[in-house]
């Protein structure tokens, strides 16, 4: 659709080469060039998916597409086309409904897509033009105009920065609206267009501008930018993603910018980033489809049983001797076997209603209203952030019933991911605690205390390095909105990384003060309480590939110097080697307290060699194609035979209740895996603090450390892989279903394993002595009750997910993380849940829910989950059982009357069953339902292996619905028929006929279904009483209104006064009432034996216990502190 749609927009869109050329102000380079305007599409948003001319047609095929749609427009145009035993209206009605009720809803919210577009595309804009503003609506921008944004303002398209109102070029902007983060983001103008901060200055500009073709991705951008100036040579730098400003971010704290237009309207990333994330089934829909399956078996069974016993009872010449039985001339010209198909085409417009056209409808209005409750719910508020959970994708409320896996990342989603500088090292000498700003460090005592002191200018070294090699800004106070900065001083320190402001907050705790960056300059105040200048030559970002950054400054003395931190796996084989043992020991040691470990080292450049440096840097920022590449290659060799200073330890705190949470999640039979691109030993101690790892787990490793790096890596990984599977084999009994939930264990064991090794066992080479390494590990991780995943890349997170959820038994999984590396994990789950944190919003934009902090998910899945997952299963078993309640009677009417296919309803009794008479209490039901209290599904976590595996909508519960609805079927048809065995129904002695009979059977119909809802609710709100009495009320008092009034477009007025006549008759409302307490018998007989079984475990009066942590027993859970009876014994779940 967004290809059409840019194809319609944009001239020339098929020869679209790498690059695109920006003309800045449509200035030609030479005043000799005739300028020729660019074709590129428009500024117009278009988000929405109908227009007024296409949405009737559109709509249609999108909804007929949908087999069920399909099948009952087949069987409308059977009735139409065919002498069916129906009229045309009792299909056609209820699927118009259908159909008008999805078109209603879609047309709806893209008149709310297109209203949105109307107020952005007509919003007022300043463009620049021969030196003056000119005011134009947003969507008629074109690129290459150079447009004005003012304070607060959003940016209507995506502009390259040109010039602000600050002198230093740079520009605060939010983009929340696209990421969700609300920290400001530091933006730069073009170096040599800085000063150009007028209409006439910028005006003048005559400069154009490469770049690549738009892409969707919001962090990245390739270009650059010749800058034309009479009588010197073109200049050209090199532009990426600080210098891109984003359609739909807001500028902040700036009075005032100038940016030009390079991609507009549906080419802005922001439009690219429309298309939505590829569609989830849930099991219930799996489900679904099984049973509509079968009961359209049932259905062919039954036309095909009905048409041959037509026309067996046919040959019989008794049997046709009545003159209302003989042959039309129509029927006798026909061929036998077309006249036997086109009676199997009517008897299946007769039995058609046991398929139920409703239900979608009501599934989706069911899913769609039931999302509101979890962002309505209070106690997944986070007052921290002044939000709550969020629902964006609907159709997978229930698929939270039935987790089997939880993926989960650790920094951020089980950690605060809010850093305190607590300790370092430098030239492994340990230094934690402060004496004195002056003083500086002061040593901790302790096992490390005999290395001494480092050198007073290795610690200022170090410190130096924690204040320059960052990527921090500040801002004053006072200009910051809704941002308070530490009490003592008058500043702010922003960054998208929390570990970088712990680090610079670390320094400035020692007497290290970064004051900031101005004119590429960065200040800092040393413990003397003087200020240094360092020029900003380069910064070498961090990406998760490297691990790591690098700056290079030069000093107020001219000294070249290159500053880099990062990671120990990234920076040790990278420095002199000698230098690493000691400070080594520190790292490791902090790892195991649970630290975040970084490491800091250093190299002096000669001019020389910056000078090479500083060339291939600039080469390879100009370049247009491959730039990441030859970019990464340049850092490579520059970050390179460096020197380590020491290193840091930066605490992240565990979030409040993960280890309740996680507790939780075990105890509901979920296995719960830790993916984390941290070190081993930090995630091990986070995981043990989060009680994923009791001291009593056995942990099983498979990391580079158990591994080894010698060639015979893959030898020794074989080895441990028979080993670990052979103790499991032996340990524990072998689990038939495969990767399921519940284990049963003499000794638990976890498994760790870091992303080398992983590698290894995903992709072995070709000579390794297994090839089956993946089949191994997957038995290995089934036995384990927990399973640790460290120092992972994003892609390695989503194969993990992925080779889970493709194992035999397909066990339901679930992701959730809260940074930009969580993404992938988060899209290849069943269900993707995203953490509002600290590290952006990407997690939460790409995800299904979305919820403030982990502790959350334990209501989610427990509660919602749980409640929602009962909820749809009964709605589907209970769809599919009033429908054969429904049509049963009417298959058994064919025996009593010929076959000749005729209907035992009346028309409008077929039209209204599904859409008014039973649609309402199942919809109320199936939103507000709670078999068990709230509090006690979360607080009593088995609860959950109630309804895991699908349980309520296998196969068992599915026959034991369809035998019910079978057996009232037969109640309702041969108990009225025993009933019309009474000759005396009428005081004058007269019997009813065939359309009383109908009304009867129909009304007990209508009577026991309900009724049997009724019996089914728990949870009684007076929304289930308005509904259930209310639709029993609007029966009685349609079929009095029908059949009380001679309806003129009607050619038989059959049904004049047959309800109001049939109540007058004693024997039948006594029939009435005994016939639906026969059908619901068994359901009350069920309920009472219930009750008996509760009161017999129960021994004191009700009380809820609420159990806080769990403590593992050879027959399930029990509270810690004292003993306490399962509540899943006192409120078991009758899953039939």
């Amino acid at each position: 659709m967004l290809r059409r749609s840019l194809s319609r927009l944009c001239a020339g869109e098929e020869k679209r080469v790498g690059t695109r050329t920006v003309v800045v102000g449509h200035r030609p380079v030479s005043e000799t060039d005739a300028y020729v305007a660019q074709k590129f599409c428009d500024n117009r948003i278009v988000s929405s998916k109908y227009t007024l001319w296409n949405f009737l047609p559109k709509n249609l095929f999108e909804q007929f597409r949908r087999i069920a749609n399909f099948y009952f427009l087949i069987i409308f145009l059977v009735q139409v086309i065919v002498d069916t035993p129906t009229s045309p209206v009792t299909s056609g009605l209820p699927l118009f409904f259908v159909i008008t009720v999805t078109a209603i809803k879609q047309g709806y919210e893209d008149w709310l897509r297109h209203r949105a577009d109307n107020e952005v595309n007509k919003s007022n804009v300043f463009i620049v033009e021969n030196a003056k503003q000119v005011q134009k609506e947003s969507e008629k921008i074109k690129v290459g105009d150079i447009v004005e944004v003012k304070a607060d303002e959003t940016f209507p398209c995506d502009l390259i920065f040109l010039a602000s109102s600050s002198t230093d070029g740079t520009c605060y902007v939010t983009t929340a609206s696209l990421d969700g983060e609300s920290n400001f983001k530091t933006h730069y103008a073009v170096r040599d267009t800085t000063v150009l901060c007028t209409d006439e200055a910028i005006d003048s500009l005559t400069a154009t501008i490469e770049c690549e073709q738009p892409q969707p991705d919001l962090y990245k951008f390739v270009g650059r930018i010749i800058i034309y100036r009479s009588n010197q040579e073109p200049v050209a730098r090199s532009l990426g993603p600080e210098n891109l400003l984003l359609k739909g971010a807001t500028l902040k704290n700036t009075k005032k910018i100038y940016g030009v237009a390079v991609y507009t309207g549906m080419e802005t990333k922001m439009a690219l980033n429309y298309q939505g994330k590829s569609q989830k089934r849930s099991a219930v829909e799996k489900s679904i489809n099984a049973f509509l399956i079968v009961y359209l078996c049932i259905l062919l069974s039954k036309a095909t049983v009905c048409t041959t016993l037509k026309y067996v009872w046919q040959s019989n010449p008794f049997n046709d001797e009545p003159w209302y039985n003989e042959k039309t001339k129509k029927e006798r010209d026909t061929f036998k076997v077309l006249r036997m198909f086109t009676d199997f085409l009517s008897f299946m417009v007769l039995f058609n209603f046991i398929i139920p056209v409703s239900m979608y409808v009501t599934v989706e209005m069911q899913k769609f209203l039931g999302s509101f409750f979890i962002s309505w719910d209070k106690e997944m508020y986070d007052e921290e952030i002044k939000e709550g959970a969020l629902v964006n994708t609907s159709d997978l409320n229930e698929e939270l019933g039935q987790v089997e896996y939880v993926f989960t990342d650790k920094t951020g989603t089980l950690t605060e991911n809010s850093m305190e500088f607590i300790e370092c090292c430098i030239d492994g000498h340990n230094y934690k605690d402060c004496i004195s700003e002056m003083d500086g460090f002061s040593q901790t005592d302790g096992p490390l205390k005999y290395y001494g002191k480092a050198e007073k200018s290795r610690e200022e070294l170090f410190l130096r390095a924690l204040c320059l090699c960052h990527t921090v800004q500040i801002k004053e106070a006072d200009q910051m909105d809704g941002l308070i900065g530490h009490p003592e001083r008058k500043y702010s320190y922003i960054s998208s990384s929390p570990d970088e402001i712990a680090l610079v907050k670390g320094a400035e705790k020692y007497g290290f003060t970064f004051l900031g960056l101005e004119n590429d300059f960065m200040k800092i105040r040393n413990q003397k309480n003087e200020t240094e200048m360092y020029q900003l030559l380069h910064v070498l970002n961090f990406d998760p590939v490297r691990r790591r950054m690098s700056v290079i400054v030069r000093t107020t003395t001219g000294k070249l110097l290159l500053f880099c931190k990062g990671a120990d796996s990234s920076i040790f084989p990278r420095v002199q080697q000698e230098e690493i043992q000691q400070t080594k020991v520190h790292v490791e040691r902090n790892a195991m307290d649970g630290y975040r470990t970084l490491c800091v080292a250093f190299k002096e450049l000669t001019q020389k060699e910056y000078d090479k440096i500083d060339r291939q840097l600039n080469e390879a920022k100009m370049a247009l194609q491959d730039r990441e590449e030859k970019m990464a290659k340049v850092f490579e060799d520059t970050e390179a035979d460096m020197h380590l200073i020491g290193a840091t330890a930066v605490e992240d705190r565990l979030q409040e209740q993960s280890a309740e949470t996680i507790e939780a999640l075990h105890a509901a039979g979920m296995k719960v895996w830790v993916l984390t691109g941290d070190k081993m030993e930090t995630a091990k101690s986070t995981c043990y603090a989060c009680r994923l790892f009791q001291t009593s787990t056995e942990l099983l490793e498979l990391t580079a450390k158990t591994v080894g790096e010698s060639e015979r890596k893959e030898d020794r990984l074989h080895e441990l892989l028979m080993e670990y599977h052979k103790k499991l084999i032996q340990e524990i009994p072998k689990n038939r279903g495969g990767l399921k939930r519940s284990w049963t264990l003499t000794q638990e064991y976890g498994l760790i394993i870091d992303g080398s090794t992983l590698s290894l066992i995903l992709n072995p080479s070709q000579d390794s002595s297994s090839s089956n390494y993946k089949n191994i590990f997957l038995q290995i991780c089934l036995k384990c009750t927990a399973v640790l995943c460290c120092r992972m890349a994003p892609l390695q997170k989503a194969q993990i997910v992925r080779m889970v959820k493709n194992t035999k038994g397909s066990p339901i999984t679930l992701s959730i993380g809260d940074g930009a590396n969580d993404v992938s994990m988060i899209l290849e789950a069943h269900v993707g849940i995203g953490i509002k944190g600290k590290e952006g919003r990407q997690a939460s934009r790409n995800s299904d829910y979305a919820v403030p902090k982990f502790k959350h998910l334990r209501k989610l899945l427990l509660a919602h989950g749980h409640l929602y997952y009962v909820r749809i299963a009964h709605l589907v078993q209970y769809f599919f059982y009033k429908n054969l309640c429904f049509i049963l009677p009417q298959f058994l009417y064919q025996f009593f009357c010929g076959f000749s296919q005729q209907p035992l309803y009346d028309a409008a009794y077929l039209t209204m069953y599904n859409i008014c008479f039973t649609s309402l209490p199942i919809l109320a039901y199936s939103l507000l339902e709670q078999h068990i209290n709230i509090d006690t599904l979360t607080s009593d976590p088995q609860l959950y292996m109630k309804v895991s595996d699908n349980a309520m909508l296998q196969w068992r519960p599915f026959l034991y619905w369809t035998f019910l609805g079978a057996f009232e079927g037969l109640v309702f048809f041969f108990g009225v028929y025993f009933l019309f065995q009474n000759s005396s129904l009428e005081d004058n002695g007269k019997v009813f006929g065939n359309w009383t009979f109908g009304t009867i059977v129909f009304t007990v119909l209508v009577f026991t279904v309900t009724l049997k809802l009724a019996l089914d609710t728990r949870f009684w709100t007076w929304m289930n009483h308005f509904v259930i009495w209310g639709s029993l009320a609007f029966y009685v008092f349609f079929s009095f209104f029908w059949g009380g009034v001679i309806w003129p477009f009607l050619k038989q007025q059959r049904m004049y006064f047959v309800f109001a006549h049939m109540l007058t008759s004693v024997s039948t409302w006594l029939a009435i009432i005994l016939l639906i307490f026969i059908s619901l018998f068994p359901e009350i007989l069920l309920i009472v034996l219930k009750n008996i079984k509760e009161k017999n475990h129960q021994t004191g009066p009700f009380d809820l216990p609420m159990l806080v942590s769990y403590k593992r027993i050879e027959n399930g859970y029990v509270k810690t502190e004292d003993a306490v009876t399962n509540l899943s014994e006192k409120y078991p779940l009758r899953i039939l």
